[in-house]
């Protein structure tokens, strides 16, 4: 009697491919095919490599659309987010994005070029099109806290940076604190009192951190000193740093921002301002480049990574019904102390 020949597994077309077909070939159940699919611990990589294997040499894509109706999830959050021009803003959403690939979820991002409520309506709107499980609002703007503002109540929404606390589930870093760490250390080098090169008017952050170090200077019985306006950009604080060093009286200023400080930097330098011995400089968000700048920038750091974990937690917290439906959390800050700050000349 002739040999049988053992029957090969049948390589389907692309399109037709299936869960099965994929088991047969890598030698599993089909259990453990979507395991591997949906990212789940607890199969060994030696396993999970021969599944990918054999996803890969059939062509196989696991059907997202499928699960998600199998499960009641699309395992996506939706990120609104109104400018990626701020460090701060690009780090948070760094740090969401590398925090939901942990949990098993992907990002779906959508910019809005202008913070309006019906950009916003819109925006959510797009975003329920896309198929997402939950929404991170990235919003550095006043919008949230005006009482025409209503995000949509059947959505998980939690807020980064917005004075909406008491309305929305809110993650964001202690502006407040930060800040008046930063002029206590100026005043206890001993300068009699702090100038501040603020952010941009509409910002919620600049204006808690303009708010803090007022508070911090009238509680310690000076004199706050007029507020001198930046938008963010090295820029901005270059042409404030120029009104700045022709004030004989600045010997310390706690900028907004380290991109600013930057500017205020240069600006001194050119003036023949020295810093510190001159002028001591505070930023703020300690921005990798920080260490580097001339002399080392004494900054407040930020943990954005801390943020983005904690905002992916508590919107999956809010999906699965186990989180608070408002309130605000925040994220402590640190002060780097580096070259840039020293007691004034002569005290």
């Amino acid at each position: 009697m002739a040999e049988r020949i053992p029957a090969k597994v049948p390589r389907r077309p692309r399109a037709t491919a299936s869960m099965a077909d994929v088991a047969r070939l890598a030698g599993v159940s089909s259990q453990t095919v979507s395991r591997v699919s949906n990212g789940y611990v607890g199969v060994n990589e030696e396993t999970r490599q021969q599944v990918l294997d054999a996803m890969k040499e059939l062509g196989y894509r696991p059907n997202s659309a499928a699960r998600a109706l199998k499960r009641g999830e699309f395992r996506t959050i939706g990120v609104i987010t109104f400018t990626l021009s701020t460090t701060g803003n690009v780090r948070t959403l760094e740090a969401i994005a590398t925090s939901a690939a942990l949990e098993g979820y992907a990002v779906t991002l959508l910019p809005v070029a202008v913070p309006t409520e019906d950009e916003v309506r819109g925006a959510f709107s797009r975003l329920e099109e896309l198929a997402v499980d939950g929404v991170i609002v990235i919003m550095e703007v006043h919008l949230l806290d005006s009482a025409t503002v209503e995000l949509p109540p059947h959505v998980q929404v939690v807020v980064v940076d917005s004075d909406a606390g008491d309305r929305y589930t809110v993650v964001d870093t202690d502006q407040a604190g930060g800040s008046r760490t930063a002029v206590q250390h100026l005043l206890d080098l001993g300068h009699p009192t702090v100038w501040h090169l603020g952010g941009p008017e509409g910002s919620f952050a600049a204006q808690r951190r303009t708010d803090a170090w007022r508070a911090a200077l009238v509680e310690a019985g000076r004199t706050p000193p007029p507020l001198v306006r930046g938008d963010w950009s090295a820029e901005s604080g270059y042409h404030a740093g120029l009104e700045l060093a022709a004030l004989e009286d600045c010997t310390a200023v706690f900028a907004a921002n380290d991109q600013m400080a930057l500017g205020l930097l240069r600006a001194l330098h050119e003036r023949g301002r020295r810093v510190p011995e001159d002028v001591s400089v505070i930023g703020f968000d300690d921005i990798p480049e920080a260490g580097s700048f001339l002399p080392p920038l004494t900054t407040v750091h930020q943990d954005f990574a801390e943020v983005g974990r904690l905002c992916v937690r508590a919107v999956l917290r809010k999906m699965r019904q186990v989180g608070p439906e408002r309130g605000t959390t925040l994220v402590p800050t640190r002060l780097e102390v580096r070259a840039s700050t020293a007691p004034p000349s002569g005290g």
